[in-house]
């Protein structure tokens, strides 16, 4: 055992030894994760962002707001339409000055309602229209008390003493199956747990050619002069092409936790999927390392496999905008089950018993690109590159 061990270290060590991983390892996966969670992330799905002059109008219409579940941020007019524009904000609401002053002396007053274009857009707007619905009603009511002769102060405190769910509500409920799925997920989370999938199997499969260098100068032959065996050799190699996975996915999860507070749910399964998921990558750079004998054919068949197995399995777009038949053929890839696995715990607070049929997949198809990795890893060792 310490024999395979000592071989999988050995294999780490290269691997993190070798400068030209630099970027590619560390810096490449993170910045995806930025410009994808910029670009495509979920964010402030229920955001308002208010624009306008301070006044009672603004305080009260901000306090409805956030009474009925919006997060609300306050921006000048042309960064809230900015906002707006670029579905940073679901709604945008200005108040002119003519709106606040006429608010304040108790006449009609226009709000204007900028509605952005994502898929909780026109629910939102719904709860503004509530929103500026309730303010109105309080206004009447206040008129109504004053006018049989309650004081301004009296008829206020009498409407907030009624019971806050003494009357009538609305609860909106958003039936697009889309929305649903990504709803609650923050706005880097989705990308990074996609780039995990990518790049582990890009660097196990692109690693394949350091098991070729190996072989070609002789490191392998050396190292069964040792007093191991082939078997050894073997294991140590598998151990070590699980190892280099398990630590670029690893880095991928730290890292993004760290900078973008990217949330993996259950920690624990999360790193369960990843080494689940590692291992199918390790057995696909053992029979790619040991099928083929070029360096360059290696680098170059792993990165071209490695990318149109995560476009096709989920690890690029969303799995969730594919189509019907698009989705069952995704799922001759490692990545698709690792997709759903991740999103099992990261978005619906699955356990262990709702990802087993992912790992259970996920081992099969490991145990078989191990078994083959190894016997032909074992036939190279017998002939001369």
């Amino acid at each position: 055992m310490s024999a395979i061990l000592a071989i999988a270290i050995a294999e780490l060590k290269r691997f993190v030894a070798d400068k030209g991983n630099i970027f590619f390892v560390f810096i490449l996966p993170l910045l995806l994760v930025f410009v994808i969670g910029s670009q495509f992330g979920g964010g402030p799905s229920s955001t308002v962002t208010v624009s306008g002059a301070d006044g009672e109008l603004r305080s009260e219409l901000v306090a409805e707001l956030e009474d009925s579940g919006l997060e609300v941020e306050f921006a000048e007019h042309d960064e809230m339409l900015a906002q707006v524009a670029r579905g940073r904000s679901s709604a945008g609401i200005d108040l002119s000055e003519q709106a606040t002053a006429a608010y304040a002396a108790g006449d009609p007053t226009d709000i204007t309602l900028i509605s952005g274009s994502d898929s909780s857009s026109a629910a939102v707007a719904e709860q503004i229209r509530v929103a500026v619905t309730s303010l109105d009603l309080r206004a009447h009511q206040l008129d109504a008390l004053q006018a049989a002769g309650a004081g301004a102060d009296d008829a206020s405190a009498a409407l907030d003493a009624l019971p806050a769910d003494g009357g009538p509500q609305l609860v909106v409920t958003d039936v697009d199956e889309i929305a649903q799925e990504f709803q609650g997920l923050g706005q880097f989370d989705l990308g990074a747990s996609s780039q995990l999938l990518l790049f582990v199997f890009l660097t196990s499969l692109a690693g394949a050619s350091t098991l070729i260098s190996a072989r070609r100068e002789g490191v392998l032959a050396r190292t069964l002069a040792a007093p191991v065996n082939a078997l050894h050799v073997v294991l140590g190699q598998v151990l070590g092409r699980w190892a280099i996975a398990v630590f670029q996915g690893a880095y991928i999860m730290l890292a993004s936790w760290l900078l973008f507070g990217v949330d993996w749910g259950n920690l624990a399964l999360s790193l369960l999927i990843l080494a689940a998921v590692a291992l199918v990558a390790a057995g696909a750079s053992m029979v790619l390392g040991s099928a083929l004998d070029s360096d360059g054919a290696a680098v170059g068949a792993g990165v071209g496999i490695g990318l149109v197995l995560a476009a096709i399995g989920g690890g690029m777009v969303p799995l969730e905008i594919f189509s019907d038949s698009m989705r069952k053929i995704a799922h001759i890839t490692p990545h698709a089950w690792g997709y759903d696995a991740f999103a099992e715990v990261q978005r619906h607070g699955g356990g262990l018993v709702d990802i087993l049929p992912m790992l259970g997949v996920l081992a099969a198809m490991a145990v078989v690109l191990l078994v083959l990795g190894s016997w032909l890893l074992r036939r190279s060792l017998a002939r001369a590159l």
